[in-house]
């Protein structure tokens, strides 16, 4: 059985989604990554405290992209993760890539600067550095998304997956306005059924009032 570590709708929802995507069965074990004392067998899996983490049999992982290339090679082969020889192959790479890399990253100094800094220091040189980066990479999907509807060409894929994730963290926290093209994507990856269904595994568990 494969277990992701995290939950609701951190990083790991990318590898829940994906998982979903390819019909695998799996369990999510919730991370309260604001806990005072923090689960001892999730810090026994990853001592750096963060999340997703997977466990596939003897095998641990961190890193949401690098757990969804694993994925995606070990329970393969699937259309959500174009051959090298295929056409939308580069496109594919590079958008899986940026998702992570060229945006999510980049939205994390800009978060916890708004939520964890003190007054006097949330509005610093490096946060709006880094809300300005992020803006201009938006562009690249933009105009990606000009010539296909989706990143890898005219099939949904992992890189659209990761991205998706990217757009919708920085909706909720960094004021990311997206223009109608990329709107119009968002709404169509995550009307997807197994996102739906990603989004419900997500929170299980999860007390609501």
């Amino acid at each position: 059985m494969i277990t992701i570590w995290g939950g609701q709708i951190s990083r790991s929802i990318r590898v829940v989604w994906l998982l979903e995507e390819m019909g695998l069965p799996y369990e999510v074990r919730q991370v309260d990554m604001l806990a005072e004392e923090r689960d001892s067998q999730f810090l026994a899996l990853n001592p750096a405290d963060y999340i997703p983490v997977l466990q596939d049999g003897p095998v641990t992982m961190v890193e949401s992209i690098a757990i969804m290339e694993y994925l995606l090679a070990r329970h393969g082969p699937t259309p959500l993760a174009p051959a090298p020889h295929d056409p939308g192959f580069p496109a594919y790479q590079q958008f899986l890539h940026l998702g992570e890399a060229g945006l999510a990253t980049l939205m994390m100094p800009a978060i916890v600067s708004r939520f964890m800094a003190p007054p006097a220091e949330r509005d610093n040189w490096a946060a709006r550095w880094c809300l300005q980066s992020i803006r201009k990479r938006v562009t690249l999907v933009e105009r990606r998304l000009a010539e296909a509807p989706y990143l890898a060409g005219d099939r949904f894929t992992a890189a659209d997956i990761s991205v998706t994730y990217a757009f919708m963290l920085g909706q909720r926290h960094c004021d990311l306005t997206l223009s109608p093209a990329a709107g119009d994507y968002l709404a169509r990856t995550t009307g997807r059924d197994a996102y739906g269904r990603a989004l419900e595994r997500s929170h299980e568990g999860v007390e609501t009032s």
